[in-house]
């Protein structure tokens, strides 16, 4: 019974310690991702001419002619990695980055083994930051926080 009981509050330590975490996961993650999609569409835009030759000759992206595609791909790129990063909408812009790097895999079938792990990774924490939102220590979780605090002294 002893050991049962040391077990369960090991697990109980365990389990607040890494909900404490949470918060520096959440952001972490933001940060990471934000910045591969970040410097990548600063990228793009630093070579107008060879983005838009890589989206008529190579990506290949469904239902969109290659103008319209780079523009949009790169305006994602630039815009939805700050809105992350700030985490407010959090959910819509990690949305929108899964979006866009799947349309990366769809578009662009000659990517290697070891890059496709990357955009894996990536549509992972992506995915997990669409459902579990940005974290507290986000724009969203501080006005959400703010909101609540107020309500509760009115």
């Amino acid at each position: 019974m002893k050991l049962l009981d040391t077990t369960l509050a090991a697990y109980r330590l365990f389990t607040c310690g890494a909900i404490k975490l949470q918060p520096l996961a959440a952001l972490a993650a933001r940060l990471y991702v934000g910045k591969v999609f970040f410097l990548s569409g600063l990228t793009k835009l630093r070579d107008w001419d060879t983005t838009l030759l890589l989206f008529t000759e190579e990506y290949h992206v469904p239902l969109l002619p290659p103008a319209p595609a780079a523009v949009l791909g790169t305006a994602g790129e630039l815009l939805l990695p700050v809105l992350l990063v700030l985490g407010w909408p959090g959910r819509f812009a990690a949305a929108g980055l899964f979006i866009v790097n799947a349309m990366a895999v769809i578009s662009y079938p000659a990517l290697e083994a070891l890059e496709l792990k990357d955009h894996y990774l990536w549509g992972v924490l992506l995915g997990y930051l669409v459902l579990h939102g940005a974290g507290s220590w986000s724009l969203e979780g501080w006005l959400s926080h703010k909101r609540t605090h107020k309500e509760q002294y009115e």
